[in-house]
């Protein structure tokens, strides 16, 4: 009993996976620089094409899990660069739908060569079997995470 109370106060694991989730995105954000998409900008748009494109800015947070207004600066980075454009919803006039423009959509096809070359390096020497397994598992801390937080109680302040 002693010993599973050592490990579980040892922090090593979140921090462990804290600096690979920081790891893997510096690697990443470094290859797509030249792309001049930063983290924020990549995902946006990779989320948006998995979307199914022509989505509410709304919807396109919350798949991001991320604040509105974070997201509203970066699609106007986005626009600055032609890669998305943004327009009012025809159904909901306060809603806006954000659409790849066919740069986006080049650009993207650049942003996956390289983020599978960044995946494939990363995941040298791991098996497909130990691959499965990770995820498996890190789909179950997720699960047990989201369960807490289900449960927690609500602070109104």
């Amino acid at each position: 009993m002693d010993t599973e109370l050592e490990r579980l106060k040892e922090l090593s694991l979140a921090e462990n996976l804290g600096r690979l989730h920081r790891l893997w995105r510096t690697v990443a954000d470094i290859e797509l620089a030249p792309l001049e998409l930063t983290h924020p900008r990549w995902t946006a748009l990779w989320k948006l094409l998995r979307l199914g494109d022509n989505v509410s800015q709304k919807v396109l947070a919350d798949a991001l899990e991320i604040e509105l207004a974070s997201l509203m600066r970066t699609l106007g980075q986005l626009e600055e660069q032609g890669l998305v454009c943004r327009h009012s919803c025809k159904k909901d006039k306060r809603a806006r739908i954000v659409s790849l423009t066919p740069a986006g959509r080049d650009v993207l096809t650049q942003v996956e060569k390289r983020i599978i070359q960044v995946r494939s390096e990363l995941l040298t020497g791991i098996s497909a079997v130990e691959l499965n397994e990770f995820e498996r598992i890190i789909g179950l801390i997720s699960h047990n995470a989201l369960a807490k937080m289900a449960t927690a109680p609500v602070i109104i302040e």
